[in-house]
């Protein structure tokens, strides 16, 4: 079975998972794990208060070119180049068909030499394909059936070697609608997670055929997102969250348009004074093994002792059903704005089996680390949360031990380490339960969080603000399913609860 062919239930129970900053007095203190030192994670009662869906098929700070700015050419059978391309494959063309006559067609994506891979529409053949150029030699990896006339908008979107053409017909850039996606039979072809062959591709698009085609704008950059998960804030060291100008930043999984690979991971900073207000403002790629990959579901932490960032994520750039690993990079660099790709290492745990979502605080002089122990991910997948710790004094990556595990739950991740009043817990996601169980430091279960448990596996992302606690997480909602498949998933969720005596 492949991942297009599941259904979203059948993989969330058996084949897949799912510089310094200044915090804000009277939104969130500045030491917010030790004010009301009474208060527990059973005294907070939790609803749901913000329900939305980030989307952009192009992240709105990273476009490459925009022909608005810098009009090219837009003669029928004519390929043109932006001049520029993206660093990963993760990428999209956007172009506005304002009219297409005859045996045209529009095509878009990536291209430079004899190579090429394009997304293409014929209106008057009621066809889009995807296709390869290699030395010359071209391949049609997949089409489908396009119905559209008149002005459309089409997109050609990049996801590791996954390529999807889209249509909007509403004229108003938020009816993207997939036609048909290809990986495997462009990966046969080409490896674009590869340096020295992306680089060699700049955005591209035209008209081709003998009929006329009109263009309208045309924009290139960073693909987004279709949706949002496994969300995690950025600390410093000492679990504070780092919080600048009244917002809080925080990584994302950015969901792509199809499985795991498709995805890839994303800084973001929330507004506290309004949770909706939520922006992109870097993207982070990870080169390991020859690759450019989107490997995802980790998280930064600042350390201010060494100012420097650390960062830690999970092996699903390259997902194939034969394990997952944490893996972590160090860097002087402002990992909180731009585009990064940054080269890493696997992360020694104390652990045989696989292992992701990483959850990194300093407490009492000794590094904890949370994270998810997998024994299996087919025919099914079994995971549960495990805490590893470090010497005082010994550096993160130094000498982990393994403090416990919760072993008798098998659906169970999204591992958090938060301070609640005088102590310090590991939060988790179990999806068999449909709860958030909480642990102390030793793992051992002391009970659940009383909040709302959606669809998927929801990470609980808690945290104080101001005179309220938050609890941020996602749901399973997807996007196109039945053309992408499980992965394009989903809401991201924000709720609340009352400090107890309207205090933190």
């Amino acid at each position: 079975m492949t991942a297009h062919e599941m259904d979203r239930r059948t993989l969330l129970r058996g084949a897949g998972v799912a510089g310094v900053s200044t915090a804000l007095t009277g939104l969130l203190g500045t030491a917010p794990a030790t004010a009301a030192p009474d208060v527990t994670p059973f005294d907070l009662h939790f609803s749901t208060t913000e329900r939305f869906r980030p989307f952009d098929l192009i992240a709105p700070r990273f476009v490459q070119y925009d022909s608005a700015v810098t009009p090219s050419p837009r003669a029928s059978g004519t390929l043109v180049s932006t001049g520029a391309g993206p660093r990963a494959p993760f990428a999209s063309v956007l172009v506005e068909v304002q009219r297409i006559d005859g045996a045209g067609a529009v095509q878009a994506g990536w291209a430079g030499g004899d190579t090429s891979v394009l997304g293409t529409l014929d209106p008057g053949a009621g066809r889009a394909t995807i296709e390869v150029t290699v030395g010359g030699t071209t391949t049609v990896v997949a089409s489908a059936e396009a119905r559209v006339s008149g002005s459309f908008g089409f997109a050609v979107v990049l996801n590791e070697n996954a390529v999807t053409v889209l249509v909007d017909t509403t004229g108003t850039g938020t009816g993207w609608q997939p036609l048909v996606t290809e990986r495997n039979g462009v990966r046969a072809l080409i490896d674009l997670r590869v340096p020295a062959v992306l680089g060699n591709l700049d955005h591209a698009y035209g008209g081709r055929g003998d009929g006329s085609v009109r263009l309208g704008r045309v924009r290139a950059g960073y693909f987004g997102q279709v949706g949002v998960r496994d969300p995690h804030v950025v600390q410093h060291a000492d679990g504070r969250p780092y919080v600048r100008d009244g917002k809080m930043y925080l990584t994302l999984t950015n969901a792509g348009l199809g499985f795991f690979q498709q995805a890839h991971w994303a800084v973001w900073t929330i507004d506290l004074a309004d949770p909706t207000r939520l922006e992109q403002v870097a993207i982070l790629f990870f080169e390991r093994d020859g690759a450019v990959l989107g490997d995802h579901a980790g998280q930064i932490v600042y350390d201010d002792r060494t100012g420097r960032f650390i960062v830690l994520m999970s092996s699903w750039g390259d997902f194939d059903f034969r394990g997952v690993h944490i893996r972590h990079a160090t860097t002087g660099a402002n990992v909180l704005s731009g585009v990064h790709v940054i080269p890493t290492q696997r992360l020694p745990l104390p652990t045989t089996v696989s292992s992701w979502d990483p959850a990194l605080t300093r407490v009492d002089g000794r590094w904890r680390l949370a994270f998810v122990e997998s024994e299996a991910q087919q025919p099914a997948f079994v995971f549960h949360p495990a805490l590893a710790a470090g010497p005082v004094g010994a550096d993160y990556a130094e000498s982990l031990s393994r403090v416990g595990a919760d072993t008798g739950v098998d659906q169970t991740e999204g591992t958090i380490i938060q301070r609640v009043g005088r102590s310090w817990y590991v939060f988790a996601s179990d999806g068999d339960a449909r709860t958030y169980p909480v642990y102390d430091l030793r793992m051992r279960k002391l009970g659940t969080l009383d909040a709302p448990y959606g669809t998927n596996i929801p990470h609980p992302v808690l945290l104080p603000v101001g005179r309220e606690w938050w609890l941020i997480t996602f749901d399973g909602t997807q996007f196109a399913e039945p053309v992408l498949g499980y992965g394009g998933h989903g809401d991201l969720i924000v709720m609340r609860s009352p400090a107890p005596g309207g205090r933190r």
